[in-house]
Protein backbone atom coordinates (compact mmCIF):
# COMPACT_ATOMS: atom_id res chain seq x y z
CA UNK A 1 0.00 0.00 0.00
CA UNK A 2 1.00 3.52 -0.74
CA UNK A 3 2.32 5.62 2.22
CA UNK A 4 -0.53 8.21 2.84
CA UNK A 5 1.31 11.71 3.12
CA UNK A 6 -0.50 13.37 5.78
CA UNK A 7 0.74 17.13 6.49
CA UNK A 8 -0.04 18.63 10.42
CA UNK A 9 -0.56 22.50 10.99
CA UNK A 10 0.03 24.50 14.39
CA UNK A 11 2.27 24.56 17.48
CA UNK A 12 2.49 24.19 21.06
CA UNK A 13 0.35 21.14 22.99
CA UNK A 14 -2.30 21.07 20.04
CA UNK A 15 0.09 20.16 17.39
CA UNK A 16 1.91 17.44 19.61
CA UNK A 17 -1.64 16.06 20.39
CA UNK A 18 -2.13 15.55 17.08
CA UNK A 19 1.04 14.37 16.12
CA UNK A 20 0.84 11.49 18.97
CA UNK A 21 -2.49 10.31 17.68
CA UNK A 22 -1.02 10.22 14.36
CA UNK A 23 1.58 8.14 15.85
CA UNK A 24 -1.27 5.91 16.65
CA UNK A 25 -2.55 4.91 13.46
CA UNK A 26 1.19 5.42 11.55
CA UNK A 27 1.27 1.67 11.76
CA UNK A 28 -2.21 0.63 10.15
CA UNK A 29 -2.24 3.31 7.56
CA UNK A 30 1.43 3.35 6.54
CA UNK A 31 1.34 7.22 7.51
CA UNK A 32 4.12 9.99 5.82
CA UNK A 33 3.73 12.59 8.34
CA UNK A 34 5.42 16.25 8.16
CA UNK A 35 4.65 18.68 11.20
CA UNK A 36 4.60 22.13 10.15
CA UNK A 37 5.39 24.74 12.92
CA UNK A 38 4.48 28.36 13.97
CA UNK A 39 7.34 30.40 14.61
CA UNK A 40 6.24 33.18 16.82
CA UNK A 41 6.70 31.74 20.16
CA UNK A 42 8.14 34.76 22.07
CA UNK A 43 7.86 33.66 25.96
CA UNK A 44 9.83 31.54 28.48
CA UNK A 45 12.76 29.78 27.03
CA UNK A 46 11.91 30.52 23.80
CA UNK A 47 11.47 34.15 24.07
CA UNK A 48 14.79 34.23 26.00
CA UNK A 49 16.50 32.55 22.68
CA UNK A 50 15.01 34.42 20.58
CA UNK A 51 15.70 37.81 22.23
CA UNK A 52 19.17 37.02 23.07
CA UNK A 53 20.60 35.23 20.25
CA UNK A 54 17.98 35.62 17.12
CA UNK A 55 16.98 32.86 14.98
CA UNK A 56 13.95 30.98 15.47
CA UNK A 57 12.28 29.88 18.17
CA UNK A 58 12.95 26.39 19.30
CA UNK A 59 9.88 25.26 21.67
CA UNK A 60 7.57 24.33 19.75
CA UNK A 61 9.67 22.43 17.42
CA UNK A 62 11.51 20.88 20.16
CA UNK A 63 7.53 19.58 21.43
CA UNK A 64 6.95 18.60 17.52
CA UNK A 65 10.17 16.64 17.71
CA UNK A 66 9.60 14.52 20.95
CA UNK A 67 5.81 14.10 19.84
CA UNK A 68 7.26 11.85 17.04
CA UNK A 69 10.32 10.20 18.73
CA UNK A 70 10.71 6.76 18.28
CA UNK A 71 10.19 4.16 20.99
CA UNK A 72 13.74 2.68 21.32
CA UNK A 73 14.59 2.94 24.70
CA UNK A 74 17.44 5.35 24.00
CA UNK A 75 15.44 7.44 21.64
CA UNK A 76 12.98 7.69 24.47
CA UNK A 77 15.61 8.76 26.93
CA UNK A 78 16.91 10.95 24.02
CA UNK A 79 13.22 12.79 24.15
CA UNK A 80 13.13 12.81 27.89
CA UNK A 81 16.61 14.67 27.61
CA UNK A 82 14.88 16.92 25.16
CA UNK A 83 12.31 17.57 27.91
CA UNK A 84 14.40 18.27 30.62
CA UNK A 85 13.92 21.76 32.66
CA UNK A 86 16.58 23.01 34.40
CA UNK A 87 15.68 23.90 37.81
CA UNK A 88 16.72 27.25 39.36
CA UNK A 89 19.85 26.41 41.30
CA UNK A 90 21.33 29.42 43.63
CA UNK A 91 24.88 30.80 42.58
CA UNK A 92 27.71 30.61 44.87
CA UNK A 93 26.35 27.95 47.71
CA UNK A 94 28.68 25.21 48.01
CA UNK A 95 27.48 22.20 46.41
CA UNK A 96 24.80 23.32 44.22
CA UNK A 97 25.37 22.28 40.87
CA UNK A 98 23.55 21.11 37.31
CA UNK A 99 22.59 17.82 39.57
CA UNK A 100 19.73 19.49 41.14
CA UNK A 101 16.29 18.03 40.54
CA UNK A 102 14.22 18.75 37.41
CA UNK A 103 11.44 21.69 37.18
CA UNK A 104 8.71 21.88 40.15
CA UNK A 105 5.74 20.22 39.29
CA UNK A 106 3.08 22.69 37.91
CA UNK A 107 5.77 25.39 36.65
CA UNK A 108 6.72 25.51 33.07
CA UNK A 109 8.21 28.64 31.85
CA UNK A 110 8.20 28.01 28.18
CA UNK A 111 5.25 28.02 25.80
CA UNK A 112 5.20 24.76 24.84
CA UNK A 113 4.54 23.94 28.91
CA UNK A 114 2.10 26.75 29.29
CA UNK A 115 -1.19 27.62 30.67
CA UNK A 116 -3.24 25.16 29.36
CA UNK A 117 -5.09 27.23 26.98
CA UNK A 118 -7.64 24.72 25.21
CA UNK A 119 -7.06 21.58 23.80
CA UNK A 120 -2.94 22.68 23.98
CA UNK A 121 -3.73 21.91 27.16
CA UNK A 122 -3.71 18.14 25.65
CA UNK A 123 -0.08 17.27 26.44
CA UNK A 124 0.80 18.74 29.57
CA UNK A 125 2.66 15.52 30.32
CA UNK A 126 4.00 12.63 27.75
CA UNK A 127 1.88 10.53 26.19
CA UNK A 128 0.76 7.88 28.83
CA UNK A 129 1.76 4.68 26.87
CA UNK A 130 5.67 6.78 26.39
CA UNK A 131 5.78 7.49 30.01
CA UNK A 132 5.17 4.03 31.13
CA UNK A 133 8.60 2.97 28.55
CA UNK A 134 11.04 5.70 30.12
CA UNK A 135 11.11 6.57 33.71
CA UNK A 136 13.17 9.14 32.86
CA UNK A 137 10.40 10.85 30.30
CA UNK A 138 8.15 10.48 33.55
CA UNK A 139 10.59 13.12 35.76
CA UNK A 140 10.98 15.11 32.79
CA UNK A 141 8.03 16.05 31.77
CA UNK A 142 6.66 16.54 35.25
CA UNK A 143 6.50 20.23 34.93
CA UNK A 144 4.38 19.78 31.78
CA UNK A 145 1.05 18.24 33.62
CA UNK A 146 0.47 21.48 35.80
CA UNK A 147 -0.30 25.01 34.66
CA UNK A 148 2.54 27.41 33.70
CA UNK A 149 2.77 30.21 36.61
CA UNK A 150 6.17 31.68 35.63
CA UNK A 151 5.57 35.02 34.21
CA UNK A 152 6.16 35.26 30.30
CA UNK A 153 8.01 37.97 28.09
CA UNK A 154 10.36 38.87 26.34
CA UNK A 155 13.45 40.40 26.35
CA UNK A 156 15.54 41.40 29.54
CA UNK A 157 12.09 41.78 31.48
CA UNK A 158 11.53 37.93 30.98
CA UNK A 159 14.81 36.97 31.94
CA UNK A 160 14.34 39.36 35.09
CA UNK A 161 11.32 37.36 35.95
CA UNK A 162 11.90 33.54 34.61
CA UNK A 163 14.22 32.85 37.21
CA UNK A 164 17.05 33.15 35.05
CA UNK A 165 18.98 36.03 36.99
CA UNK A 166 18.18 37.28 40.36
CA UNK A 167 21.13 34.63 41.84
CA UNK A 168 20.53 31.69 39.83
CA UNK A 169 22.63 30.51 36.65
CA UNK A 170 21.95 31.49 33.11
CA UNK A 171 19.95 27.88 32.49
CA UNK A 172 17.51 28.17 34.73
CA UNK A 173 14.11 27.78 32.77
CA UNK A 174 16.01 26.56 29.40
CA UNK A 175 14.69 22.99 27.93
CA UNK A 176 17.96 20.91 27.10
CA UNK A 177 15.86 20.24 23.66
CA UNK A 178 15.65 24.22 23.35
CA UNK A 179 19.04 24.63 24.04
CA UNK A 180 20.23 21.76 21.19
CA UNK A 181 18.31 23.38 18.51
CA UNK A 182 19.76 26.55 19.15
CA UNK A 183 23.25 25.22 18.84
CA UNK A 184 22.34 23.27 15.66
CA UNK A 185 20.54 25.87 14.39
CA UNK A 186 23.54 27.82 14.94
CA UNK A 187 26.28 24.87 13.74
CA UNK A 188 24.26 23.76 10.62
CA UNK A 189 23.41 27.45 9.65
CA UNK A 190 19.59 26.47 8.70
CA UNK A 191 16.95 25.41 10.71
CA UNK A 192 15.46 22.78 8.54
CA UNK A 193 18.95 20.92 8.59
CA UNK A 194 18.85 21.29 12.55
CA UNK A 195 15.09 19.87 12.64
CA UNK A 196 16.51 16.98 10.31
CA UNK A 197 19.41 16.09 12.61
CA UNK A 198 17.41 16.67 15.78
CA UNK A 199 15.25 13.70 14.34
CA UNK A 200 17.75 11.62 13.60
CA UNK A 201 18.66 12.04 17.44
CA UNK A 202 15.39 11.43 18.29
CA UNK A 203 14.67 8.79 15.93
CA UNK A 204 11.41 10.63 14.98
CA UNK A 205 9.28 8.70 12.92
CA UNK A 206 8.65 11.41 10.65
CA UNK A 207 9.83 15.52 9.41
CA UNK A 208 9.40 18.82 11.55
CA UNK A 209 9.11 21.94 9.53
CA UNK A 210 9.24 25.39 10.73
CA UNK A 211 6.54 27.46 8.43
CA UNK A 212 9.19 29.96 7.78
CA UNK A 213 13.29 30.14 8.64
CA UNK A 214 12.24 33.74 10.22
CA UNK A 215 10.82 34.19 13.09
CA UNK A 216 7.25 36.31 12.81
CA UNK A 217 5.47 38.17 15.55
CA UNK A 218 1.87 37.88 16.14
CA UNK A 219 -0.31 40.86 16.91
CA UNK A 220 -3.86 41.08 17.48
CA UNK A 221 -6.30 44.03 17.89
CA UNK A 222 -8.25 42.87 20.64
CA UNK A 223 -11.88 45.05 22.05
CA UNK A 224 -11.55 45.01 25.99
CA UNK A 225 -7.87 44.11 26.71
CA UNK A 226 -8.18 46.39 29.13
CA UNK A 227 -11.14 45.72 31.88
CA UNK A 228 -11.26 49.44 32.53
CA UNK A 229 -12.25 50.36 29.25
CA UNK A 230 -14.08 47.31 27.39
CA UNK A 231 -15.28 49.01 24.57
CA UNK A 232 -12.36 50.38 23.43
CA UNK A 233 -9.64 48.56 20.86
CA UNK A 234 -6.20 48.03 20.82
CA UNK A 235 -2.99 46.67 19.35
CA UNK A 236 -1.51 43.78 21.41
CA UNK A 237 1.77 42.79 20.26
CA UNK A 238 3.35 39.46 20.95
CA UNK A 239 2.14 35.39 21.06
CA UNK A 240 1.83 35.03 25.12
CA UNK A 241 0.36 38.69 25.43
CA UNK A 242 -2.56 37.72 22.40
CA UNK A 243 -3.06 34.20 24.08
CA UNK A 244 -3.62 35.27 27.93
CA UNK A 245 -5.67 38.54 26.51
CA UNK A 246 -8.87 39.29 28.91
CA UNK A 247 -9.98 40.79 25.65
CA UNK A 248 -12.18 39.59 21.70
CA UNK A 249 -9.44 39.30 19.41
CA UNK A 250 -10.93 41.02 16.47
CA UNK A 251 -8.14 40.85 13.96
CA UNK A 252 -5.04 38.98 13.54
CA UNK A 253 -1.60 39.76 11.72
CA UNK A 254 1.66 38.85 11.41
CA UNK A 255 4.67 40.91 11.32
CA UNK A 256 6.29 40.52 8.68
CA UNK A 257 3.13 40.54 6.99
CA UNK A 258 4.00 38.30 3.98
CA UNK A 259 7.30 35.85 5.71
CA UNK A 260 8.65 33.97 3.01
CA UNK A 261 7.70 30.35 4.30
CA UNK A 262 9.37 27.13 4.24
CA UNK A 263 10.16 25.48 0.92
CA UNK A 264 9.95 22.27 1.93
CA UNK A 265 6.62 22.58 4.00
CA UNK A 266 5.24 23.87 0.34
CA UNK A 267 6.87 20.75 -1.34
CA UNK A 268 5.49 18.43 1.66
CA UNK A 269 1.43 20.80 1.44
CA UNK A 270 2.42 20.33 -3.00
CA UNK A 271 2.76 16.60 -2.13
CA UNK A 272 -0.24 15.57 0.22
CA UNK A 273 -2.62 13.28 0.99
CA UNK A 274 -4.21 14.74 4.02
CA UNK A 275 -3.59 18.24 5.99
CA UNK A 276 -5.05 18.47 8.61
CA UNK A 277 -5.48 21.51 11.16
CA UNK A 278 -5.99 21.82 14.71
CA UNK A 279 -6.64 21.13 17.47
CA UNK A 280 -4.53 24.07 19.25
CA UNK A 281 -4.92 27.77 19.79
CA UNK A 282 -6.53 29.15 17.44
CA UNK A 283 -5.39 32.77 17.25
CA UNK A 284 -1.82 31.54 18.10
CA UNK A 285 -1.09 28.11 16.17
CA UNK A 286 -3.71 27.30 13.72
CA UNK A 287 -4.74 30.68 12.09
CA UNK A 288 -1.12 31.44 11.62
CA UNK A 289 -0.42 29.39 9.15
CA UNK A 290 -3.04 30.98 6.84
CA UNK A 291 -1.74 34.28 7.23
CA UNK A 292 1.66 33.02 5.43
CA UNK A 293 0.77 34.14 1.77
CA UNK A 294 3.28 31.40 0.25
CA UNK A 295 1.76 28.58 2.69
CA UNK A 296 -1.71 29.68 2.01
CA UNK A 297 -1.59 29.43 -2.23
CA UNK A 298 0.01 25.88 -1.62
CA UNK A 299 -2.63 24.80 0.61
CA UNK A 300 -5.75 26.25 -1.17
CA UNK A 301 -3.95 24.57 -4.53
CA UNK A 302 -3.21 21.48 -3.19
CA UNK A 303 -5.01 18.10 -4.60
CA UNK A 304 -4.57 17.07 -0.59
CA UNK A 305 -7.85 16.45 1.74
CA UNK A 306 -8.57 19.09 4.62
CA UNK A 307 -9.46 17.88 8.00
CA UNK A 308 -10.05 20.06 10.84
CA UNK A 309 -9.77 18.49 14.46
CA UNK A 310 -11.66 21.02 16.88
CA UNK A 311 -10.81 22.04 20.36
CA UNK A 312 -12.20 20.59 23.47
CA UNK A 313 -12.98 23.90 25.32
CA UNK A 314 -12.29 27.64 24.87
CA UNK A 315 -9.00 28.95 25.71
CA UNK A 316 -8.40 32.52 27.06
CA UNK A 317 -7.49 33.92 23.24
CA UNK A 318 -10.94 32.22 22.21
CA UNK A 319 -12.95 33.30 24.82
CA UNK A 320 -16.63 34.34 23.23
CA UNK A 321 -16.22 32.48 20.64
CA UNK A 322 -18.30 29.10 19.79
CA UNK A 323 -17.30 25.81 18.54
CA UNK A 324 -18.62 27.07 15.09
CA UNK A 325 -17.11 30.73 15.23
CA UNK A 326 -13.77 28.79 15.48
CA UNK A 327 -14.71 27.25 12.00
CA UNK A 328 -16.04 30.23 10.66
CA UNK A 329 -12.80 31.96 11.59
CA UNK A 330 -11.06 29.93 9.02
CA UNK A 331 -12.81 31.44 6.14
CA UNK A 332 -12.53 34.87 7.57
CA UNK A 333 -8.37 34.58 7.35
CA UNK A 334 -8.89 32.49 4.09
CA UNK A 335 -11.87 32.75 2.34
CA UNK A 336 -10.90 30.31 -0.36
CA UNK A 337 -10.52 27.48 2.24
CA UNK A 338 -12.34 24.32 1.57
CA UNK A 339 -12.13 21.57 4.07
CA UNK A 340 -13.75 17.74 3.60
CA UNK A 341 -13.78 16.93 7.45
CA UNK A 342 -14.18 18.46 10.77
CA UNK A 343 -13.53 16.15 13.49
CA UNK A 344 -15.22 16.58 17.02
CA UNK A 345 -15.96 15.64 20.23
CA UNK A 346 -19.64 14.94 20.72
CA UNK A 347 -20.02 16.26 24.32
CA UNK A 348 -17.52 19.51 23.01
CA UNK A 349 -19.88 20.19 20.42
CA UNK A 350 -22.85 20.03 22.76
CA UNK A 351 -25.72 21.09 20.27
CA UNK A 352 -24.25 19.81 16.76
CA UNK A 353 -26.65 21.60 14.05
CA UNK A 354 -24.43 25.41 14.32
CA UNK A 355 -21.43 23.19 13.80
CA UNK A 356 -22.54 21.52 10.83
CA UNK A 357 -23.84 24.68 9.46
CA UNK A 358 -20.43 26.00 10.19
CA UNK A 359 -18.70 23.06 8.37
CA UNK A 360 -20.86 22.94 5.48
CA UNK A 361 -20.42 26.49 4.74
CA UNK A 362 -16.67 25.41 4.37
CA UNK A 363 -17.52 22.28 2.20
CA UNK A 364 -16.89 19.52 5.23
CA UNK A 365 -18.67 16.97 6.79
CA UNK A 366 -18.86 16.85 10.22
CA UNK A 367 -17.62 13.63 11.91
CA UNK A 368 -18.11 13.18 16.00
CA UNK A 369 -16.59 11.13 17.84
CA UNK A 370 -15.02 10.27 21.60
CA UNK A 371 -11.52 11.90 21.45
CA UNK A 372 -11.35 13.19 24.97
CA UNK A 373 -9.40 11.76 28.29
CA UNK A 374 -12.03 9.80 29.99
CA UNK A 375 -10.91 12.05 33.40
CA UNK A 376 -13.61 14.74 32.09
CA UNK A 377 -10.28 17.11 31.51
CA UNK A 378 -10.61 18.73 27.99
CA UNK A 379 -7.25 16.75 27.02
CA UNK A 380 -7.25 14.99 23.66
CA UNK A 381 -6.69 11.63 23.97
CA UNK A 382 -3.64 10.05 21.53
CA UNK A 383 -5.22 6.62 21.34
CA UNK A 384 -8.14 7.37 20.91
CA UNK A 385 -7.98 10.38 18.48
CA UNK A 386 -5.91 8.04 16.47
CA UNK A 387 -8.83 5.65 16.45
CA UNK A 388 -10.96 8.31 15.09
CA UNK A 389 -8.68 9.48 12.48
CA UNK A 390 -8.36 6.04 11.19
CA UNK A 391 -11.06 5.59 9.00
CA UNK A 392 -10.71 9.22 8.12
CA UNK A 393 -7.57 8.98 6.55
CA UNK A 394 -7.37 5.36 5.45
CA UNK A 395 -10.95 6.01 3.83
CA UNK A 396 -10.64 6.61 -0.52
CA UNK A 397 -11.52 9.70 -2.41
Amino acid sequence: MTARRVVAFGGGHGLSASLRALRHCAPELDLDITAVVTVGDDGGSSGRLRAERGGLPPGDLRQALVALAGDHPATRRSAGLFQHRFAAVPVGVPGSGATGPGPAAGVDPDRDGAAPRGTDAAQRGTDAAHRGTDAAQRGTDAAQRGTDTAPRGTGAALRGTDGASAGTDGLTGHAVGNLVLCGLMELLGDPVAALEHAGAMLGAVGRVLPMSRQPVGIEARVRGADPAAPDEVRTVSGQHQVAVTTGRVESLRLTPSAPPACAEAIEAIRAADWLIFGPGSWYTSVLPHLLVPQLADAIVSTSARRLVTLNLAAEKETLGLSVADHLAALHWYLPELKVDLVLADAKAVGDPEPVERAAESLGARLVLAPVAVVDGTPRHDPAALGAALVPVLGADR
